[in-house]
C-alpha cells in the first residue's frame, strides 16, 4: 500500500508553523479544563452521597431526625445515588440542547469570544454548585438541578468552538492523526480533573470543585487573549488554498458522491460557485449532508457507553469492589490512557487507509469482547487497571475520532464547496445527538444497577456498542466499495 505523500520525508510537521503549535495547546487545554471540572463531579460522587445522607454516629441517641441531620436531602444511600444519576441526566441533556445552539452560534460569531464567554461562566457556576453551597451549608435539589442545567448550557459552548478552530488551522491531509491526538484533551481532562479531586478530597469535596473552577477560569482568560481563530487573521492563507493545490489521493475522506461527477447538479450550498463571501450553512442544510445523521446516530450509542465509563467508573470501583474513592478515583485513569493510545493510534491507520469507517468497526467489534472481559475483572487492581486500559482503546478511541476527525471531515466535504462556516454546526449536530443518548443513558445506568446489578449494566453497554456497529455499517459498505471500484481502475489502467 503506498502511504498518502504527507507522511513522507516529514511533510506533515514541515507545513506547521509555531502559530498551529500554539493554536494547538491552547485548544486542547481549554476543552482539558472544561472536561476536568466534568470529571470532579463523578470523582466525589461518594463523598457528595455521604454528605446528602443521615449521619450514623447519633443512631444510639434518640433525638429527631431533623436534629441530627438537619442538612439531609436523602433518607438512604441509594435515593441520593439516584439523583446524582439525574443530575448527570439533566447535565447531558442541557449540553446536548446547548451543543446545537452553540454550534449555530459559533458559525455566526467569534469562537474566541464564545469559547472564553463560556469557559469563565461555567466555572463561576461549579464553584456556586460545589463550594459555595457547602460553604454556605445550603442543600436544596432545585437549585443544584437549576445550576447543573445551567452548567450544561455553558460547557456546549467548548466542543463545536475548539474543532472548528482546529478545522480552521488543519487541513484534510493527516487529520486522522493529528486530530486523533488532539482529541486526547478529553482524556487528559479526565486525568486532571482525577488527580486534583484526589489531592484536595482529603480537605473536604468542596475543594475538588473549588481548584478545578480556578484553573478553568483562569484558562479562559488565557484564551480570550491567546487564541486565533483561523491563520487569515494573521495573515496567513486558509487551509483550503493550500488544499486547492493537493492531488486525487488527498481528496476528503467523506464524500458524498464518489467523485465530483456524481454529485448531484441541483444540490449545493452555495449554488453560485462566483460568490466569494462565505455564509454559515443552516440548521437543516447541515443535516442533510452525507454522513452526519449516520454517525450522529452512532455517536449517541457509543457515547452513551463512554460517558457511563466517564460518570459512573469511579464510583463502580468503589460500591463493587469496596476500594477507597482516592484509590478508585486513581485508578480510573487508566481507562483515559486506553483512549488517549487508540484515538491516535486508529487516526493514524484511518489515514493511511484514507478511511475512517473501516477503523471504527474494528475497534468497535473488539470492543465488544472488552467490555465482556472487563465486566468479569477479579478484585485485583493491577488487573483491573489492564483491563480498564484495553476498553478505553476500543471504546474511547472510536469516540474521540467520531467528535473530532470526522466531525472536522464532515463539516469539510465537497457539497459545502469550501464554507468554513459549517464546522461548528456540524460538530454541534454530532456531539449534540451523542449527548441526547448519553444523557438517557446515565438514567439507565443507574435504573438498571439499582435493580439488576451491575452484570446487566455491561449487558446494556455491549448492545449499545452493538447498535453504533449498525448504523455505520451502511457507510462501511459504501467505503469499501469504492476502494474495490478504485483498485480495479488501477488494474485496467495499469
Amino acid at each position: 500500500m503506498a502511504w498518502p505523500n504527507i507522511f513522507q520525508r516529514g511533510a506533515l510537521l514541515s507545513q506547521f508553523s509555531h502559530h498551529h503549535v500554539v493554536v494547538f495547546l491552547l485548544t486542547f487545554f481549554s476543552y482539558s479544563l472544561l472536561h476536568a471540572s466534568r470529571k470532579t463531579f463523578s470523582n466525589v460522587k461518594v463523598s457528595i452521597s455521604k454528605q446528602w445522607t443521615p449521619s450514623a454516629f447519633n443512631k444510639s441517641i434518640e433525638l429527631p431526625v431533623e436534629i441530627w441531620s438537619s442538612n439531609h436531602l436523602f433518607p438512604s444511600a441509594e435515593e441520593a445515588t439516584l439523583f446524582l444519576g439525574t443530575l448527570d441526566t439533566i447535565f447531558l441533556f442541557s449540553y446536548a440542547v446547548g451543543l446545537f445552539i452553540s454550534g449555530i452560534v459559533g458559525d455566526r460569531l467569534n469562537l474566541r469570544w464564545v469559547l472564553s464567554f463560556g469557559m469563565c461562566s461555567s466555572a463561576l457556576v461549579v464553584f456556586v454548585f460545589g463550594t459555595l453551597t457547602e460553604w454556605l451549608h445550603f442543600y436544596n435539589k432545585g437549585l443544584y438541578c437549576s445550576l447543573w442545567i445551567l452548567n450544561g448550557l455553558l460547557q456546549s459552548s467548548g466542543w463545536p468552538c475548539v474543532v472548528a478552530v482546529m478545522g480552521n488551522w488543519f487541513g484534510k491531509a493527516g487529520r486522522g492523526v493529528v486530530f486523533g491526538l488532539w482529541s486526547a484533551c478529553a482524556s487528559v481532562g479526565n486525568i486532571l480533573g482525577a488527580c486534583l479531586a484526589s489531592s484536595v478530597l482529603q480537605y473536604g469535596y468542596e475543594y475538588a470543585f473549588l481548584v478545578t473552577a480556578a484553573v478553568q477560569f483562569a484558562g479562559g482568560i488565557i484564551i480570550f487573549f491567546g487564541l486565533l481563530v483561523s491563520p487569515e487573521e494573521i495573515g496567513l492563507p486558509g487551509i483550503e488554498a493550500e488544499e486547492n493545490f493537493e492531488d486525487d489521493s488527498h481528496r476528503p475522506l467523506i464524500s458524498g458522491a464518489e467523485n465530483e461527477d456524481d454529485a448531484e447538479p441541483n444540490y449545493s450550498i452555495q449554488e453560485d460557485k462566483t460568490i466569494t463571501q462565505v455564509k454559515a450553512i443552516s440548521f437543516y442544510q447541515a443535516c442533510c449532508l452525507p454522513g452526519v445523521i449516520a454517525y450522529s446516530l452512532a455517536y449517541a450509542c457509543l457515547k452513551l457507553v463512554n460517558y457511563s465509563f466517564f460518570f459512573w467508573l469511579p464510583f463502580y470501583l468503589s460500591n463493587n469492589f469496596g476500594w477507597k474513592e482516592a484509590e478508585a478515583d486513581k485508578l480510573s485513569i487508566w481507562y483515559d490512557v486506553g483512549g488517549i493510545i487508540g484515538g491516535t493510534l486508529q487516526g493514524f491507520i484511518s489515514d493511511v487507509l484514507q478511511k475512517r469507517a473501516p477503523v471504527l468497526a474494528l475497534s468497535l467489534l473488539l470492543a465488544v469482547g472488552s467490555l465482556v472481559g472487563y465486566s468479569r475483572s477479579p478484585n485485583d487492581k493491577s488487573i483491573n487497571a489492564l483491563l480498564m486500559a484495553v476498553t478505553g482503546f476500543f471504546i474511547g478511541g472510536p469516540s474521540n475520532m467520531i467528535s473530532s476527525a470526522i466531525s472536522a471531515d464532515l463539516g469539510r466535504q465537497e457539497l459545502i464547496q469550501g464554507s468554513t462556516e459549517a464546522l461548528a454546526t456540524v460538530t454541534g449536530i454530532v456531539d449534540g445527538t451523542g449527548s441526547i443518548g448519553a444523557a438517557v443513558g446515565q438514567y439507565l445506568v443507574s435504573l438498571i444497577q439499582d435493580n439488576l446489578g451491575w452484570m446487566w449494566v455491561f449487558y446494556f453497554f455491549i448492545l449499545m456498542t452493538s447498535c453504533t456497529i449498525l448504523f455505520i455499517s451502511p457507510l462501511i459498505v459504501r467505503e469499501i466499495c469504492y476502494l474495490m471500484q478504485r483498485r480495479e481502475a488501477r488494474i485496467l489502467s495499469g
